[in-house]
């Protein structure tokens, strides 16, 4: 696949909608073609202006198989290839959707535009053509989020597993997996906890144990996320808990838990606000300049958050002017808003009563996010409280002679493997929480449909009767 530009790479795969048009005669091997090409998304319809949907076929993927030449008809039951049944039954529900004109059969869908000319040179083997065509005015094609390479899809994978982003909004794969392994570093902040994430990477990605292959793929995040609790256990100086082994560089969380949760409200505002932007892009690109700046997703919501925080400053510096500009921002961004939900409403007194409503909700749901950023504070102090704890515990027991020594070793080796084994759950569905519930509720407003290209495995090593 040709590289892409850093440009390019903020978006989703573009899409081309296409019609495979092929000879009657050739219907069969233009869909082998398609099926090893695996890069079609293919309508339910054959109507070549609609877009249509993804088959709701039965999921035969795992199991069927395409032989590269036609069989004979009872020749695979005969010989009791179901694979190969299972294939042909799959053809045989798409050829049930082609057009036909005459002595032409043609099946509409969409393509990712690097992949349009190299399937067209194939199917012009079997005297046909991939003939590129407008989109369908008001319907969005299928997004494909990209996925090259094991880190790459990794970052993917956090985001799908949110949902499908819309076809024209930003691609948040690379943000959102630096995103959940700072929040994760945060409440996860141990130098030696995190080395030992690191090396859990290391073995799902080199010696791939089959008990844990569901998790395979995800070791570029695991990898990540222990290298920033590394960075934040130097910073709070723990290693194994607060052994003395590491200086302090910034603050030890039990000292000063208030400093800590100020910080992790004013990281989550930071996350917050970048969030606002890329709604305000995604909105733009949805719905035009009306979109992004009625919206409480977009402009018109992030002037209330920007507003707010600009009020609270000031009030804490004893700023009176920024406290006025943030209130003028607070209040011109709820106007926009008011305008934008009044217009979604069936307006009169009804209207406006529930314009009100979404109103308070969305102010409160502002501060209410920005709050929930203090448990990154909060659950990086239970981390700490725990290896403290346990090596209270160890030191205590180490002043007991030879057994308490043993006792000690145990005690460290079972306290900090429960430690880890808590503290990695807790932060890690927190920080998902944290991304998925206060991050990307602004930053998508609705969902897209995937990219599911038809792809079946072709069998040409063997002669088929």
């Amino acid at each position: 696949m040709a590289s892409v530009s850093w440009a390019e790479a903020l978006f989703p795969v573009p899409m081309q909608r296409v019609a495979v048009v092929v000879p009657r005669t050739a219907e069969r091997d233009a869909l082998v073609c398609l099926a090893e090409a695996g890069c079609v998304d293919l309508d339910r319809t054959g109507a070549l202006g609609s877009p249509g949907q993804t088959p709701s076929y039965p999921d035969r993927r795992a199991a069927a198989e395409l032989a590269a030449t036609a069989p004979a008809p009872g020749a695979l039951e005969q010989a009791g290839r179901a694979d190969l049944v299972a294939g042909e039954k799959e053809v045989a529900a798409r050829l049930g959707e082609a057009v036909r004109r005459r002595d032409i059969a043609a099946l509409a869908g969409w393509c990712p535009r690097a992949e349009v000319a190299p399937l067209g040179a194939r199917l012009a083997e079997f005297g046909g053509a991939l003939v590129p065509m407008a989109a369908p005015r008001g319907i969005d094609p299928p997004t494909a989020l990209r996925r090259t390479g094991p880190v790459r899809g990794a970052c993917s994978s956090l985001v799908t597993t949110y949902g499908t982003p819309p076809y024209p909004d930003l691609d948040p794969s690379w943000g959102a997996a630096v995103l959940y392994a700072a929040m994760f570093g945060m409440m996860f902040g141990d130098v030696g906890h995190g080395a030992l994430l690191v090396l859990t990477a290391f073995g799902l990605a080199v010696w791939r144990p089959r008990r844990l292959a569901a998790w395979h793929g995800v070791w570029p995040l695991v990898a990540a996320a222990g290298v920033s609790s590394i960075v934040a256990g130097l910073a709070y100086g723990e290693f194994f808990g607060p052994t003395g082994v590491l200086p302090v560089l910034w603050l030890a969380p039990l000292h000063a838990p208030v400093r800590l949760l100020l910080s992790a409200v004013a990281v989550g505002a930071v996350l917050l606000l970048l969030a606002y932007v890329a709604g305000m892009v995604n909105r733009w690109r949805e719905r035009g300049l009306s979109g992004a700046l009625y919206s409480l997703s977009g402009i018109a919501g992030g002037g209330v958050f920007l507003g707010l925080a600009g009020v609270a400053a000031g009030a804490v510096g004893h700023l009176g002017w920024l406290v006025a500009v943030g209130a003028a921002a607070t209040v011109t961004g709820t106007a926009l808003a008011a305008v934008g939900l009044y217009a979604g409403t069936d307006r009169g007194v009804s209207g406006l009563f529930q314009t009100g409503v979404q109103l308070f909700d969305g102010v409160v749901r502002i501060l209410s996010n920005v709050v929930s950023f203090a448990r990154l504070a909060a659950f990086g102090l239970t981390h700490a409280a725990l290896g403290a704890v346990v090596w209270a515990g160890v030191t205590g027991l180490a002043r007991h002679g030879p057994a308490g020594l043993l006792g000690a070793v145990a005690l460290f080796a079972v306290g900090n493997a429960l430690v880890f084994t808590l503290e990695a759950l807790v932060a890690g569905v927190q920080a998902l929480r944290l991304e998925y519930f206060e991050l990307f509720s602004r930053v998508f407003e609705g969902q897209g449909r995937p990219f599911r290209p038809w792809r079946l495995p072709v069998r040409r090593s063997e002669v088929v009767p």
